[in-house]
């Protein structure tokens, strides 16, 4: 039995646990199904390491933490201070709008200025952070989409990145509630059938979940488009039957496979629940937030942060 806080608990360690055995495989090309990265190695940072993923979802719920319900100058703040604060990665899109807001164009302001000086630009930026928003308002569906849509807006205003964060946090919103006596893939078949519903998806995007289980691993691309990420995400569940083997699978598609990882965590987390997390992985994560502060951040730090943003929904 998978109860209501072992799958709040597995999302938000499902997603660092995700975000760190990708972090070393991120940029390069998939591993060959012969010879899969199943432990957590070293790369651009130390083994179990957490990357700006993590780093930014962080900034969510600490501002979810002061400002309830979610505002945007505050969390644009966080989002900015973290930036100034020079992380080992960012991405591109997202370096530009917080570039501006550090110079003191208000968010609004920069986040439209760079979107309309590239408007096809669609990445996972803000479908990677947005976990903590499914847990902080599990209970309340309507306030989980549109802050979804609020946080996504703060630095990627492109329809598929506010949806893709939307259908996500659905997605994880459904996997919370599902049947303790609901099997795993049926749960996130209906999981996913549901939310698909209830966001306005361009077809392309839309037929792209919808087949992601009948694609092989070479279909997919797994690059930082969030359609890419989120299709690969879906395939990996759905083609498995346990935490551990999802995310192996969606890692050593290579390419982006931090991010890959982080949302394939977070799903499995929420599906299989804390519990089911390899023991070896959870206890191997680590980071330091707020950069430069000399805060580490451990297993047990995110066990209780994911409480603290549960009890969250009971204070508006």
């Amino acid at each position: 039995m998978t109860d209501h806080k072992d799958r709040l608990r597995g999302i938000a360690v499902g997603a660092v646990v995700g975000d760190a055995l990708g972090m070393p495989l991120e940029f390069h090309p998939p591993h060959p199904a012969h010879d899969m990265t199943t432990e957590m190695e070293s790369g651009p940072l130390p083994a179990g390491t957490f990357t700006d993923d993590t780093e930014m979802a962080l900034a969510l719920a600490e501002s979810l933490q002061i400002a309830n319900p979610l505002d945007g100058r505050d969390l644009s703040g966080r989002f900015t201070a973290w930036y100034q604060s020079r992380p080992s990665d960012v991405g591109i899109h997202t370096s530009k709008v917080l570039k501006l807001i550090a110079k003191g164009t208000p968010w609004q302001e920069a986040s439209e200025t760079i979107y309309k000086a590239n408007p096809d630009s669609a990445g996972n930026g803000s479908m990677m952070r947005c976990w903590p928003l499914a847990i902080s308002r599990w209970e309340n569906p309507a306030l989980l989409v549109a802050e979804s849509k609020l946080q996504s807006e703060i630095t990627h205003q492109h329809p598929d990145c506010i949806n893709g964060a939307i259908l996500l946090n659905l997605i994880l919103h459904k996997l919370i509630h599902s049947g303790v006596n609901t099997p795993p893939g049926a749960a996130m078949r209906e999981a996913v059938a549901a939310s698909v519903q209830q966001v306005n998806l361009s077809e392309d995007f839309r037929l792209a979940i919808d087949l992601a289980p009948l694609r092989t691993r070479d279909d997919l691309k797994n690059t930082g488009w969030v359609r890419h990420t989120l299709e690969s995400a879906v395939w990996a569940v759905l083609t498995t039957q346990s935490f551990e083997e999802a995310l192996v699978q969606a890692v050593n598609l290579g390419w982006d496979a931090d991010t890959t990882g982080c949302v394939t965590g977070a799903i499995a987390g929420a599906l299989y629940g804390m519990d089911r997390i390899p023991s070896r992985w959870k206890d191997a994560i680590h980071g330091e937030y707020p950069l430069r502060s000399g805060r580490l951040w451990f297993l047990k730090d995110f066990i209780d942060l994911a409480d603290r943003l549960s009890a969250l929904a009971t204070n508006l």
